[in-house]
């Protein structure tokens, strides 16, 4: 990681302005293949028990072939896009300005199967909070990049892209934009490079809000000592999250295989983006468009492999340093946690983070609070950075 680092510094970044531009061929090309759409023989029930079922995809299928792309490109085109090269690979990036003076920088890291897309409804919520309710002093200038392999970030132009090496070069281009300090926010894979940059901790680094941090039982029996009645249901619900994330397994392991269905069949693609839906457990607030504008910029983008990939260099940089000591974020830290989301539980947390300074639960939301609830997850990353 020094490395890395090292030789960012010495690197000055160009910055090229970027449109979101899918040709009619390609909006052809997808019709088409959603209208010659195979789905699988339909399970005993037809309910999410296994899976995403049909029901559901017919659905969704017959939203997507009335979906306006061209809405949805220009709804994205109203904000600034840009691209940069940083470390060998192409980075594609949102950023927007407030008009607010001195507003804090602030960088949205996205989720898996998401991208910079993920935050579309946060911005001018943290851009403009006076337009919000909230206050001028609490305005954010926001920089929402793809990570590598995700979004418009392609294609993928080396391995070991891991979150720690994504942490680096976010620095680099918080550092190359002109910000001198900044904080970043995050959540599922975002909440783990936003972690990495709390280990970092460069100089003028705010600190970090996520809406996780994946900290589990280390085997100590007095650790269960102190956990709460409400930790144990959030043991159970993270059992069952495990239960049901078998592409955390297939991603981490053959992700290329994986990758030729989900780059050959649109269908395939918005099947494998179950998170989204919560793995079908009933409980997920995103609005199916929210969840079709996500899987056509993947699809366009054609982002499946690289997406994938991410999973298997993260699992073999945790093999790598199986043995070795845990590693402790001391930056200023603050968690969200999501009635259903992932349940953070705060022993095992505060013992992998030793700075937790704010911690907020919400009975309402889930995995995907950017697209859910918006406005109560703007308030919250307020909150944590508030100067006053």
């Amino acid at each position: 990681m020094a490395a890395y680092l090292r030789d960012m510094e010495n690197t000055t970044l160009a910055f090229r302005p970027f449109t979101v531009s899918v040709s009619t061929a390609d909006v052809a090309d997808l019709q088409d293949r959603l209208a010659r759409t195979r789905l699988p023989q339909p399970a005993p029930t037809d309910d999410w028990d296994a899976g995403t079922p049909n029901s559901y995809l017919r659905e969704a299928v017959a939203a997507w072939r009335d979906f306006d792309w061209t809405a949805a490109e220009e709804r994205i085109n109203a904000v600034p896009h840009f691209t940069t090269e940083i470390d060998g690979q192409t980075i594609h990036f949102i950023h927007v300005r407030s008009t607010h003076e001195g507003a804090t920088p602030l960088l949205l890291a996205h989720t898996y199967p998401g991208s910079s897309i993920d935050y579309l409804d946060l911005i001018d919520r943290l851009v403009d909070p006076v337009a919000h309710g909230g206050r001028a002093e609490d305005a954010f200038d926001v920089v929402i990049p793809d990570a590598p392999g995700y979004g418009f970030s392609q294609p993928l132009a080396s391995t070991g892209w891991t979150v720690g090496r994504v942490a680096a070069a976010y620095d680099r281009l918080m550092r190359g934009l002109g910000y001198g300090s900044y904080g970043i926010h995050g959540s599922d894979n975002g909440a783990m490079v936003a972690r990495e940059l709390g280990l970092l901790e460069p100089a003028g680094f705010l600190g970090l809000h996520v809406l996780q941090l994946f900290s589990f039982p280390s085997g100590d029996p007095a650790e269960f000592e102190k956990l709460e009645p409400a930790d144990y249901a959030g043991l159970e619900h993270m059992q069952w999250f495990q239960s049901v994330g078998g592409y955390n397994t297939m991603n981490a392991s053959r992700p290329q295989t994986v990758s030729v269905g989900l780059s050959d069949s649109p269908v395939g693609l918005l099947a494998y983006s179950e998170l989204f839906n919560s793995f079908g457990n009933g409980t997920s607030l995103v609005p199916l468009e929210s969840i079709l504008l996500e899987v056509s910029v993947n699809w366009f983008a054609n982002a499946a492999s690289g997406m994938s990939r991410s999973y298997l260099e993260n699992a073999r940089a945790d093999a790598a340093a199986e043995g070795a000591e845990p590693r402790i974020n001391a930056a200023r830290t603050g968690v969200a946690v999501f009635a259903d989301d992932f349940q953070t539980i705060r022993v095992f947390a505060e013992r992998d983070n030793s700075n937790i300074v704010h911690w907020s639960r919400f009975d309402e939301g889930g995995h995907f609070a950017a697209l859910e609830r918006p406005d109560v997850l703007a308030a919250d990353i307020r909150a944590f950075f508030s100067r006053g």
